[in-house]
C-alpha cells in the first residue's frame, strides 16, 4: 500500500505517527481457521517496538540510558476476524505520557480491502531500569520522544 492509501484509511486518531503493514500468514491461524488471539498481541508489541526504534529509542539507547519501557497491561477489543492472506495495517499512537513513569499507547488494526477496523487496543507501558527491572523515572529523552499524538 502507498502512503497516500494508508493516510486515506479511517483512523481513530487521524494519520498515525507510525504504522506497519501485516500479511496474515499460515502460522498465524488457529484451529478455528482465523488469526489466533495471541498473534494480535504480538503484533501490538511489534508495532510499539517499531515505533520506539523509529523515534531513535532502540535497544542501544535503552542500554545507554539504563531505561526501557515494559508492558504493564494490554487491553484488546477483537472487532472482526482476520484470515490467511489478509493484508492489514496497524496504526499506533501515544495518547498519554505522565513524563514520570508511564505512557499509554493505542492501536488500531484496519483491513484495507473493506475498510474494517478489526481490532482496537491499548497498552500501558512503564519505564524501568534495564539493570534491575525496577520502575525508574523516564529520562528527558524518553519524555520528548514519547510525546502525545494529537487527535485530529
Amino acid at each position: 500500500m502507498s502512503d497516500v492509501e494508508i493516510r486515506q484509511l479511517n483512523w481513530d486518531y487521524g494519520i498515525p505517527p507510525f504504522h506497519q503493514l501485516i500479511t496474515v500468514g499460515p502460522d498465524h491461524i488457529d484451529i478455528m481457521g482465523h488469526t489466533n488471539n495471541v498473534v494480535y498481541v504480538s503484533w501490538l508489541e511489534q508495532a510499539a517496538w517499531g515505533h520506539s526504534q523509529a523515534l531513535g529509542l532502540g535497544w542501544e539507547r535503552y542500554q545507554a540510558c539504563n531505561r526501557a519501557m515494559v508492558a504493564r497491561r494490554h487491553e484488546v477489543d477483537y472487532l472482526g476476524a482476520t484470515f490467511q492472506g489478509d493484508q492489514l495495517v496497524m496504526g499506533t499512537w501515544i495518547t498519554e505520557n505522565d513524563a514520570k513513569l508511564s505512557i499509554l499507547r493505542r492501536y488500531q488494526l484496519i483491513r484495507p480491502a473493506d475498510g474494517a477496523t478489526v481490532l482496537r487496543g491499548c497498552t500501558r507501558w512503564v519505564c524501568v531500569a534495564v539493570d534491575s527491572g525496577r520502575p525508574k523515572r523516564m529520562p528527558e529523552e524518553f519524555v520528548l520522544a514519547y510525546r502525545i499524538s494529537e487527535k485530529q
